[in-house]
């Protein structure tokens, strides 16, 4: 249920866009409880809080005007909160609503009860592969649900998902992410995360989610990501060359090393479709269906 749902009066506003909604409802500070810090970010930070006319349990994401205006991001969380706002998948954490005051802007976000894949990916230092391939699908099934809607996420890794209450995943940061009907060049994301064309400052398409995720599923597997170096330019030689390689240990089997290696491809057309990855071997055999890690 989303608590912009329990207003009576912004259901009988019939707009288009849920944030426009929620700005016209003018939520404020004192229509929730804040509990407890959840986090902190680069531009804030991230508390529990509970609607009240609602009951209903959130995130509210406390954001400083000055420090989003220092680093010149307004323009992208403009776009974050406009992509996110409009997505609908039980793989991608909802953005209910937003509001601001002077000196602070306000998101209000569905809570991930149990918190950072980070964390928990930094508490395990590497995944058993069902647990791998599960989040794998959830992923690839949200992805192919972005790009279906012409968005391309740019920063998948374990440090923008969340774990919601029973054990599914969740794409939770925006920020990076673009809506695009044409190829794009700008340079974003994690440098470990980085596909080759964006290393190479060439035009690049939906498929670098496809290159990320195949990072994502080696690091999940072996707990470390593929193309990991002392110095940054070390890492941009290793992506260029795809120089991946698979330790002895863990021990991971070699239907996983399949598919991160059809994942991990320069060219980017020549990398694994997402609905093809969700019909690998691999896939098939270890991903809970349901998308739901259960220990």
């Amino acid at each position: 249920m989303a608590i912009a749902e329990t207003h009576p009066q912004q259901q009988q506003e019939k707009v288009s866009s849920e944030a426009s909604a929620a700005e016209k409802k003018r939520w404020t500070l004192s229509d929730f409880d804040i509990g407890k810090p959840l986090g902190r970010g680069k531009f804030g930070h991230v508390y529990l809080a509970r609607e009240k006319r609602s009951n209903h349990i959130v995130a509210l994401k406390v954001l400083f005007k000055s420090q989003l205006q220092q680093s010149q991001v307004e323009h992208q969380l403009r776009r974050e909160v406009e992509i996110q706002s409009h997505l609908r998948h039980p793989n991608i954490l909802r953005l209910y609503g937003y509001f601001y005051d002077q000196k602070r802007v306000y998101l209000i976000l569905e809570y991930a009860a149990k918190g950072e894949l980070y964390k928990e990916l930094q508490r395990c230092k590497y995944f058993s592969e069902r647990r791998a391939a599960t989040y794998v699908a959830s992923l690839a099934r949200a992805l192919i649900y972005c790009h279906g809607k012409h968005v391309i996420h740019r920063d998948i890794k374990p440090e923008n998902l969340l774990i919601g209450a029973q054990g599914e995943l969740k794409i939770a940061d925006f920020g990076w992410s673009v809506h695009t009907f044409n190829r794009r060049r700008t340079m974003c994301g994690t440098l470990d995360y980085l596909p080759p064309e964006m290393v190479e400052s060439v035009e690049h398409d939906a498929s670098v989610d496809i290159w990320s995720l195949g990072v994502l599923c080696y690091e999940f597997l072996y707990g470390v990501p593929p193309f990991e170096a002392k110095e940054h330019s070390d890492t941009y030689r290793r992506i260029v060359q795809v120089d991946l390689k698979f330790p002895p240990k863990p021990i991971v089997s070699s239907a996983a090393k399949d598919l991160i290696s059809q994942m991990l491809v320069k060219d980017s057309s020549q990398r694994l479709p997402l609905h093809k990855l969700l019909e690998h071997p691999w896939i098939v055999q270890n991903a809970d269906p349901s998308g739901i890690y259960r220990a």
